[in-house]
């Protein structure tokens, strides 16, 4: 076993990493155990009592965080000409076509989030195999493939993420940073996760919400009780 650093050790004597927390206690743990001298992303981990391999236990969705992710989104809109004001207009970081399929057959992916048109999906497609391992790939789920380039931009500036439960079932998604109020950790905490539990399958039996951790980019993660986020 790795021996522990010593802000790990400090960490670690302020919380007891068996126990489980409320959610408020939870922010106010992390924030106070994160000692990185840059402004750490706030993340939440959720264990849900699902089977991904089965496509009715897919749990995915979308949300808008209340108080935003705290990162600056980078954000590449691929639509025709006549959509590329109204893409610009809302804050797209890059607009195009063509010229951005080539740079990205060429290996350029330097953006968070692709948007583009369903007429635009055909030429995407051929993305794939550089876009999905990356998870860049837009999905109409996500409100990623839209007419509404526009609104779909501000959206995903103002703090909207898309989140989907991994080979383990377990959800990973960030709620902000650790500069973060503790009142503004704890609402978008609770915005995620009502969202998780409104998508629980109804072919999902048992228990659907296991365990959930918050913790930051350095630090330990610590136990949220799953009965106060229910």
């Amino acid at each position: 076993m790795a021996k522990l650093t010593k802000n790990q050790k400090l960490a670690l004597a302020k919380y007891d990493k068996d126990a489980t927390y409320t959610l408020a206690d939870a922010a106010r743990i992390v924030k106070d155990i994160t000692t990185s001298k840059f402004d750490a992303s706030v993340d939440i981990d959720v264990r849900l009592g699902v089977d991904p391999r089965k496509a009715n236990q897919m749990v995915r969705g979308i949300v808008t965080l209340p108080h935003g992710t705290g990162k600056t989104i980078s954000v590449l809109v691929l639509c025709t000409p006549e959509k590329e004001e109204e893409a610009k207009a809302a804050g797209a970081d890059y607009v195009g076509l063509d010229e951005y399929i080539q740079k990205i057959k060429e290996g350029w992916t330097d953006v968070d989030v692709i948007i583009t048109m369903p007429s635009i999906m055909p030429k995407v497609g051929a993305l794939g195999r550089i876009l999905g391992p990356r998870g860049l790939m837009p999905n109409p789920k996500t409100g990623t493939v839209t007419m509404d380039v526009g609104k779909a931009v501000q959206e995903v500036k103002a703090g909207k993420i898309d989140f989907k439960v991994d080979k383990f079932g377990i959800i990973h998604a960030g709620i902000g940073r650790v500069s973060f109020e503790q009142d503004q950790l704890i609402d978008n905490a609770k915005e995620l996760l009502a969202t998780i539990v409104k998508l629980k399958p109804s072919s999902a039996k048992g228990t659907y919400v296991k365990s959930v951790f918050m913790s930051s980019t350095m630090s330990p993660g610590v136990r949220i009780d799953e009965k106060s986020v229910k």
